[in-house]
Order: C-alpha cells, then structure tokens, then sequence
C-alpha cells in the first residue's frame, strides 16, 4: 500500500477539502485527489463522497482510517527507530495560528541549526492528540487537559497561560477602548463559531458560567478570512483571540484587538511529551518552555477550577 496515498488520505480526511489537504502536504490539488483515487482503485471501495461543501467519509473511509493511522504510525515509528537522535523533532502546535506556534517559532529562531517537524493537528481532538504521543509519532502535543487523565507513559507541563483579547470590528460598541474589564465583556455577545472539539468547548463554558458571559461556540465555519470580514461588517460581533495568535486581514477592515482585564483571562495549556523520549532537542525545548512559563506567569489571571 502507497504511504504518501495513505497519508493523504488521512490528511483529506482531518480537512475534509482536497486543497487544504495538498496545501499541508505541499503538493496540488489534482496530486492529492490522484492519490486518493489510486488507492480506492487498489482497495474496490469509495472513501469520500465529494460535497458542495468538501470531501465527507464514506462508511468505508470511516472504517479505513484508524487502520491507516497505524500503519502511518507504524512507517513513523520503523523510521525513527533506525534513526535514534537524528530526526526532526516533531510537535504538534495545534494551528499555526495560535500561541504553540508563535512560541516554537521563538524556539527554533535561537537554534535555528535543528530539525524541526511542526505539524497542526487542528481537527484531531485532545485524546487522539495523546495517542499520538503515546505511539511516538509526536514528541509534544499542546493541549488544555480539561477532562483527560494522561495514559501511562506521559509527562506533562503548565506552558502557556495564553490571554485573551477581545477582537471587534470598528463599529462595535467597545472599539474604542484601550481595554475591556470582564465586566463591561458581560454586557456583549461572544461569537466562537465552529468549535466542535470538547476540550475548548468545555473552556468556554466554564468561563461563561464564572462571568456570566453568552458566548456563542454553534454554527458553521466559512474559514478564517470570511470569519474576520463578518466581524469586521458588524456593530455587534466580538470574538476571543489569544494575544499571541496571529491574524492577517485588510487594512479597510480596521478591526481592533483590545486587551481583557480585571481579570485577565487566560487560556491554559500543557505541553505533554513521553517520559521515555531521548530526542536531545526535546529537552532543551522543555527548559525553554519552563524558563518563559516562570517568567510570564502572572497572579492577576484567571482560569478554571481544574487549571489551577
């Protein structure tokens, strides 16, 4: 069985689009659908069925992918294997969006000679996340740990208190303001659409119920550009981003990141690694985490019960 048709497979079916799956595998469109075609051709099964609005699994595709995700662990761990202390360091960042990128691209510009991995697990939920840890195809994950208990073997670390701001377009009601108390935030909606995994799910309610805040996680999610142009159109509109996330949009949209305080809110998360790993960059990546944690870390913060 092709790994690179197995591999985009399951690329294909974290993104549920043929394009953003070739964008992260950098090949075309026309290769990743090539692939994907070779391999149900060799298979005698349909894996998508192709949609208006993306590439959905079939009832085969379902039952092929936690197969698929073996065999690519296994193909990861054959070659790490024969290759102790020489492959690239491999940590999941999440999205290359928000703070675990930001930090690890900090990471890699003072050792700018290391193999550096960086994969974006965005659509794979907490657990699948740690077993990939488990099975040694990551080394680090960043995850907020709300309701899991680490499987055996696992180590993990308070590594960002990630603090929110609030993002609104320049007609909104608090566009204005230098900052915005959590009390002032009670009076305004939050829009969090999208949200379908229960660990940042979980946050937000909790952070609604300690505040009193509505913040709204249903709905659908056109992307990120058309997210920003809605709020940016709106005089009602807010959304939560981390103050070290990283968002691009047009000059004319002149939407406005306002710091959150009294108290300042903060997304927790942990970067979680095997205890038996040996990768030698592993290590200085955790001190690196360690030394910027104690010095970031702040008493002025909130998080949820099960943070702190």
């Amino acid at each position: 069985m092709d790994l690179d048709a197995v591999r985009t497979f399951v690329t294909v079916a974290g993104t549920d689009q043929f394009q953003a799956a070739a964008d992260e595998l950098g090949i075309s469109q026309q290769a990743a659908s090539k692939r994907v075609a070779n391999l149900e051709k060799e298979l005698g099964v349909h894996l998508f069925a192709r949609t208006a609005r993306g590439a959905r699994l079939t009832v085969d595709g379902q039952a092929l992918l936690p197969h698929a995700r073996e065999l690519l662990r296994a193909a990861e761990r054959a070659t790490a294997a024969v290759t102790p202390g020489r492959r690239a360091l491999r940590i999941d960042v999440v999205s290359r969006r928000v703070a675990p990128a930001t930090i690890l691209h900090a990471f890699y510009q003072q050792h700018p000679g290391i193999d550096l991995d960086v994969v974006a697990l965005l659509n794979a939920d907490a657990a699948s996340a740690l077993a990939e840890v488990a099975a040694g195809t990551l080394d680090a994950t960043f995850r907020s740990l709300r309701t899991l208990e680490l499987p055996s073997g696992l180590l993990a670390s308070r590594a960002i208190d990630e603090r929110h701001e609030l993002l609104v377009g320049p007609r909104h009601p608090l566009a204005k303001a230098k900052t915005v108390t959590v009390a002032e935030l009670a009076e305004h909606p939050i829009w969090m659409p999208g949200l379908v995994e229960t660990e940042p799910i979980g946050y937000y309610d909790d952070l609604a119920k300690a505040f009193g805040l509505t913040i709204e996680t249903v709905g659908p999610v056109f992307g990120i550009e058309t997210l920003l142009a809605e709020i940016a159109d709106s005089d009602q509109l807010a959304n939560l981003v981390g103050e070290g996330s990283r968002y691009l949009w047009p000059e004319s949209y002149d939407l406005r990141r306002i710091p959150i305080v009294d108290p300042v809110l903060v997304y927790p998360l942990s970067v979680i690694w095997r205890a038996d790993n040996p990768h030698p960059v592993l290590a200085n990546f955790l001190e690196y985490l360690r030394i910027r944690y104690e010095a970031t870390a702040s008493d002025d913060v909130w998080t949820p019960d099960w943070a702190r």
